[in-house]
């Protein structure tokens, strides 16, 4: 007899293993954190002897979504100034480096991970900042602020620190008793206080916190049109943070990967196994070969901007044998963390381009957020599938909901039909987080309040923020086509 903490039988089971089985009344039993037995509902009721039994008739039982790109901080901003141009990125810039402080963070931190919870994502990227170079790495105390938030949710954070672009010195600012000090933060200052984070939190709270190191990309523009010396220095920054992630066996992640910068990366030698390239758009045919020759990692946003501005050839990139994994680029600044939602988009967003309705199996796509993402970030041996050893990472969708009925072809309405709001049951690591739709660590309210409050603070330190909320003037429509 097989002791267990906790066991979910009767429900569809996706296991997503090497065979890709699915048994449609399955069980997984968990003790200690950790998967004891998988296999048939009826098998496994006479075999497992556990503390809490959870009915999971008409349900789908599943590994934890894993989301492989987003940004923190994000979630207090989201759709402001997004009419008016680059405002919204002008935002979190000025936010991210000196309008935020450790509360702001915080705030944000348990805000997003309680929309992942909620959601049934397990394990997400985080990049500590916006754009495509905007760290808050002057200081480890945002990291901290950013890493307790997710603790106290109880989802799993990989944390993106790294420095900003060159030239340095970046202009920051910090808060103390209501006053603001701005000072001058040079790269020097951001690598020492990222390998601080590094130290600090990797693989803590029990493996649930990780950092991932991050350079931001560097593309044809920058070499054209940044100083020799300044492009010489980003050169020689970006492979010393590569380097420092390479050393400890973590993750390096550039966010924004376009306009020939696949093979910049592969002059710099920041390509590999560890690194993991976001939105990859307009690839040329070398860098696609590229990626896949050196195993190089692709976090494909299809819901997000970059991709309307260009496109990344996932297809071609996983003919080639490369690992390409779903991102939500969350939350900014239309886009949620409901990864439901970004897997029936890349379906059509690739199906659309090659007019092949067959383009992009559902299955695939479903890999693509599960041990796709996991094999992504090197976690492939912990989680991404339900078997035996593995970390218990465990989700349940309801059935039980009109747009997901007739009771049939369960994967099918898995991927295109299910939204976000319902996963019913989330486990990580062993412990139960969200339990019939509810956070069971944290008070949802006062989240939301907390959030709200924050979000006050910080629109009040940019100078109100009221013209970046109104309404647009061709908001209800155009009265000509773009030209």
């Amino acid at each position: 007899m097989i002791e267990a903490d906790t066991l979910f039988t009767g429900g569809c089971l996706v296991t997503m293993n090497d065979q890709r089985e699915v048994l449609d009344r399955g069980a997984v039993a968990v003790s200690g954190g950790r998967i004891v037995a998988v296999g048939e509902a009826a098998a496994l009721a006479d075999q497992v002897r556990a503390a809490k039994v959870i009915d999971c008739t008409d349900q789908i039982i599943l590994p934890g979504l894993v989301d492989v790109h987003a940004h923190a901080g994000h979630g207090l901003i989201k759709s402001i100034g997004m009419h008016n141009g680059n405002r919204w990125e002008e935002i979190c810039g000025e936010v991210y480096t000196q309008a935020s402080d450790t509360a702001f963070w915080y705030a944000e931190a348990r805000l997003a991970a309680l929309e992942r919870l909620r959601f049934g994502v397990s394990t997400g990227v985080s990049l500590l900042g916006g754009g495509d170079t905007i760290m808050r790495t002057d200081d480890p105390a945002y990291a901290t602020a950013h890493c307790e938030g997710v603790m106290s949710v109880g989802t799993r954070s990989v944390v993106a620190v790294g420095p900003t672009r060159a030239p340095h010195p970046i202009d920051y600012a910090h808060y103390k008793g209501g006053s603001r000090t701005t000072y001058p933060v040079r790269f020097e200052q951001q690598f020492e206080t990222c390998q601080h984070i590094f130290e600090a939190w990797h693989g803590k709270a029990d493996d649930t916190i990780r950092i991932a190191m991050l350079y931001p990309v560097l593309r044809d523009e920058h070499e054209r049109d940044m100083a020799p010396e300044d492009y010489a220095a980003a050169c020689a920054q970006s492979q010393a943070v590569r380097q420092f992630a390479k050393d400890n066996s973590a993750v390096f992640t550039q966010d924004g990967h376009w306009r020939g910068s696949v093979r910049r990366a592969d002059e710099l030698g920041l390509l590999g196994p560890q690194s993991l390239l976001s939105h990859c758009i307009d690839l040329h045919e070398d860098e696609i070969a590229l990626i896949a020759e050196t195993d190089t990692k692709v976090a494909h946003n299809p819901s997000a901007n970059a991709s309307i501005m260009g496109r990344c050839p996932a297809i071609e990139m996983m003919a080639q044998g490369a690992t390409v994994a779903l991102g939500s680029d969350a939350t900014a600044p239309d886009r949620s963390a409901d990864m439901f939602r970004h897997m029936q988009q890349a379906m059509h967003y690739h199906r659309r381009h090659f007019q092949d309705a067959d383009v992009l199996p559902i299955g695939k796509t479903l890999e693509m957020c599960t041990i796709g993402g996991a094999r992504a970030l090197g976690m492939e041996a912990d989680i991404g599938s339900l078997e035996v050893g593995k970390r218990a990472d465990v989700i349940t969708v309801d059935l039980r909901r009109a747009h997901l009925f007739p009771p049939n072809m369960p994967l099918h309405r898995l991927v295109c039909f299910a939204n976000g709001n319902d996963v019913s049951n989330v486990m990580v690591g062993g412990a139960m987080v969200l339990e019939d739709g509810r956070a069971t660590q944290v008070h949802e309210d006062e989240i939301l309040a907390d959030a709200a409050r924050q979000c006050a603070v910080m629109l009040e330190r940019i100078g109100g923020g009221q013209a970046d909320m109104a309404l647009p003037d061709d908001f209800w429509g155009r009265e000509a086509t773009p030209a």
